[in-house]
């Protein structure tokens, strides 16, 4: 599978740079929401949703999006961003950990969250394209990582009842990855690309490295639950949406978050 993932980067991430630097912020909006039903109707299905269930799901996570961009409401921004970061480090950790039985409700519900707070993050994040693409390549360069390390060094099984494939070989791979990029960020980016603090900087990268695993993690899990190897077969060599943005839409929320934070 490793050519066909090559070769649908090779188309995708162009057009995504393109779309990333050269859209008005709410042309990008509007992709990302396309991107989101996708992923929306992918969810649904993992979730075993149907008909007016599905429908439901579709336009809450969309109609999310749109009113809390249209609202710019300070309260509503951290309240969503707050209740993502809860959201994945305390239900996601007691739910892989406790093998818990979730109801598709409960599935549609954590849905809404993560889906509109990652779509409000990447929104809002693209006010500074490059400093959003720098994120990025945190989230980018975990998962690549860690693939290409598990694949070759793994053998120590990271979660074998969820998925497999992850080892905690690959998990060391993604922060030894992560933590060269951060030093050439740290000899190149001046000031610090936060908000001028090193050690919020690093938090942060820190944090997305974490929860990017976490995501992964997360969707693997939900796969397994819904008997499926892939969320859907959308891209070529890498399955659905989801399974692309698996570690994405848990790690930009808490970014965002802490920009806010960094601006004061």
């Amino acid at each position: 599978m490793l050519i066909p993932r090559l070769l649908t980067v090779l188309v995708v991430l162009p057009l995504f740079l393109a779309a990333l630097f050269g859209l008005p912020q709410l042309l990008w909006g509007a992709l990302l929401l396309g991107i989101v039903f996708v992923g929306c109707v992918e969810w649904a299905r993992l979730a075993s949703l149907s008909g007016a269930a599905r429908l439901l799901f579709i336009g809450t996570v969309l109609a999310a999006c749109v009113g809390i961009a249209a609202m710019q409401s300070p309260p509503a921004i951290w309240g969503l961003l707050v209740l993502a970061l809860i959201f994945w480090v305390v239900v996601v950790p007691v739910w892989l950990r406790c093998s818990v039985r979730v109801s598709g409700i409960a599935l549609a519900l954590a849905g809404v969250i993560v889906l509109s707070s990652a779509w409000y993050s990447l929104f809002e994040l693209q006010t500074s394209a490059p400093r959003l693409l720098v994120l990025l390549g945190v989230v980018w360069i975990a998962d690549t990582a860690a693939y290409f390390v598990g694949r070759r060094f793994g053998r120590h099984k990271l979660a074998p009842s969820i998925s497999p494939g992850k080892t905690w070989e690959g998990v060391a791979g993604a922060v030894a990855g992560v933590a060269v990029y951060y030093a050439l960020l740290w000899l190149v980016w001046s000031p610090a690309f936060l908000a001028g603090s090193r050690l919020l900087d690093l938090f942060m990268v820190v944090g997305m490295t974490l929860l990017s695993i976490e995501g992964d993690l997360f969707e693997s899990w939900i796969k397994r639950k819904a008997g499926v190897k892939d969320s859907g077969s959308i891209l070529p060599g890498h399955g659905g949406v989801l399974d692309r943005i698996d570690g994405l839409v848990a790690a930009v929320p808490f970014a965002a978050l802490a920009t806010y934070v960094g601006r004061g």
